[in-house]
């Protein structure tokens, strides 16, 4: 356990980008896909355009997407039932995370993070007066319950926990909600549930949210992005899933920040989601993931684990150094051997070396193919 009090800007997933751009390496380092939106997506917004789109939508979000989002959350196998009261339209999952925490948080408050983590979640909790405690997980990767329960203390406010989760792949299941329900059900602690790759669960695994739990989601705060789920990061639109009492406090503080998220873009997703296949998705990106994991087997690099979701993929890099760190392996992979990655310790907080480097594979087939055949020749 570590508790922290600052924290340290990232630059890696920025630099390793520049510097595949720079050396013409086949860039698997960001988890942006390079490959287009549905056409159908682009003509409802371009529909969008025609109507009255272009104020502010209400602080809850335009009501057509609520209403869509509650009829998508319905047909899901694993279906959620939603109250209007119960939605909220924001411009980001960066941005409904931090405001999460400023409703809940006081001067001093602990906030776990389960590490590896994405880089945004230390810093959103020091913004907002609260200090960090990182658990680490063990060596495959997999829940610890009494090495967490250890990191609990009367001042832990909140835990925050992604699934599926970036950068492993891996899913909580039910009977890991059930079992972070028996950690906290005697205090005050909030969920933070970030649920962005909810769409992305492979091999026959489905979905199952934190706010899918009779007593979590009576403290979640859950949050989802149609960035994510559609490849449109730019459109900026995500939705926040919470019970009402924190809801209303959760919009208190947004009306101060943002108000609204995109109004044009807002209309296009609640056509969208009307007609969307999320069954699509989920083949889709699969079949990348296992085009990824039967090339990468003709190399030295080592996958221990397939991810069971998300879109990126990490990799034991020590049978080809033993004495590299993993920030100085994916610097030599991206300019040596022109494929980018990133190292798994961007994704600690104060960790400097791991054995693994992470691998996105929401790219075009073509390009996972050809920076794999040009590792196995050249590695």
């Amino acid at each position: 356990m570590q508790k922290v009090y600052g924290f340290t800007h990232y630059s890696f997933f920025t630099e390793m980008s520049e510097l595949a751009s720079k050396h013409n390496s086949f860039d698997l380092s960001l988890g942006l896909a390079d490959f287009d939106i549905d056409v159908r997506l682009k003509e409802f917004l371009k529909e969008s355009v025609d109507h009255n789109t272009h104020n502010y939508e209400p602080l809850a979000g335009n009501p057509l997407l609520i209403d869509s989002v509650i009829r998508f959350n319905q047909k899901r196998k694993n279906s959620i039932s939603l109250k209007v009261s119960q939605v909220t339209i924001t411009p980001c999952a960066t941005f409904t995370l931090y405001t999460s925490l400023k409703t809940i948080l006081n001067q001093g408050d602990e906030v776990i993070i389960i590490q590896p983590s994405y880089y945004t979640y230390g810093p959103s909790i020091v913004l907002n007066n609260g200090i960090p405690v990182y658990y680490d997980l063990d060596n495959d990767f997999n829940i610890n319950w009494e090495k967490l329960q250890n990191c609990i203390s009367e001042k832990t406010k909140a835990i925050i926990v992604n699934s599926p989760q970036n950068p492993t792949g891996k899913i909580w299941s039910e009977k890991d909600w059930n079992q972070l329900y028996e950690l906290i059900k005697d205090q005050e602690i909030y969920l933070i549930s970030e649920e962005i790759y909810d769409t992305y669960c492979y091999d026959g695994i489905e979905h199952y949210s934190s706010f899918l739990h009779p007593e979590l989601k009576k403290r979640t705060f859950c949050i989802f992005s149609f960035g994510k789920m559609f490849h449109s990061t730019g459109w900026k639109v995500s939705y926040l899933l919470a019970p009402e009492e924190l809801t209303a406090k959760f919009r208190c503080h947004q009306q101060y920040i943002s108000f609204s998220a995109n109004a044009p873009c807002q209309y296009a997703i609640a056509k969208y989601l009307e007609i969307f296949d999320p069954s699509k998705n989920q083949i889709l990106m699969q079949k990348k993931r296992d085009i990824f994991n039967k090339l990468i087997i003709e190399t030295p690099l080592v996958v221990e684990q397939k991810a069971e979701g998300a879109v990126f993929q990490i990799a034991n890099f020590r049978n080809i150094s033993k004495t590299m760190t993993d920030v100085e392996f994916s610097k030599w992979l991206t300019i040596e051997k022109k494929v980018a990655c990133l190292p798994l310790s961007a994704f600690y907080n104060s960790r400097e070396n791991s054995d693994y480097v992470r691998f996105s594979f929401a790219k075009k087939d073509e390009l996972i193919i050809d920076a794999l055949e040009h590792l196995r020749k050249n590695l």
